[in-house]
């Protein structure tokens, strides 16, 4: 997994990192709260380990901004915090794990591997372009975090369209996909829910190039 380690300890962080590595993982170690939410938008992590008392912005309010965001990343917190309400204040933030210091380096690698067992899980029906989510078991759709209204088949559409982000999607290929929905799906109906789709989509930078002669591509535009 891609590991971000928030922690401002100068002992505890690179040794975290280390620990990290030495157990597979690909680790990456920032030391301040505020730099939180830029590194997330800027790469993928599969699960951040976030110490509570950091500099300039506290782990608290760095994982409320994440989540306001729209960031499901899994997030362990790690932190000397140990009384109750820290740790339910901590879980309502949208922390899916709580560890405190001082802690045994067994159970911390336990807790990480489950925590990515389960986001591997949930990945598997997941499918991300730019800002947009969409989760294909709850049948919902998510622009930075807010649930966008789409019909059935501007769903369906944009599922296919998702899966094969970045590549050309001929009409025969939604008309067969669709089929199933309405024995009468033509180019004419597919042109339609394109348009549809595309004013769906249009604050939200993830385009739908019409690549001519051929079909249409899914892209996500650089704002």
């Amino acid at each position: 997994m891609r590991v971000l380690i928030i922690e401002d300890d100068r002992v505890l962080g690179p040794a975290l990192r280390d620990f990290m590595q030495a157990q597979g993982h690909e680790a990456q170690l920032i030391t301040q709260g505020d730099q939180l939410l830029l590194q997330c938008e800027q790469q993928r992590f599969d699960l951040l380990v976030l110490d509570l008392n950091l500099p300039q912005l506290s782990g608290l309010e760095a994982l409320r901004q994440l989540r306001a965001a729209g960031h499901t990343i899994p997030v362990l917190i790690l932190t000397a915090r140990d009384a109750l309400e820290d740790r339910v204040a901590g879980l309502d933030a949208g922390a899916d794990d709580y560890v405190t210091k001082p802690f045994e380096l067994a159970e911390l690698a336990a807790r990480v591997r489950a925590l990515g067992r389960r986001h591997q899980a949930q990945l598997q029906h997941i499918l991300e372009a730019g800002p947009l989510r969409l989760d294909t078991q709850n049948k919902e759709l998510l622009f930075e975090g807010q649930r966008l209204n789409v019909s059935v088949r501007e769903f369906s559409l944009l599922e296919l369209l998702m899966q094969r982000a970045g590549k050309v999607v001929t009409k025969q290929q939604i008309i067969q996909s669709l089929s199933d929905r309405s024995t009468d799906f033509s180019d004419n109906a597919v042109e339609v829910y394109v348009y549809r789709l595309r004013k769906r989509l249009e604050h939200t930078g993830v385009l739908i190039q019409t690549v001519r002669g051929f079909g249409y591509a899914l892209e996500v535009s650089q704002r």
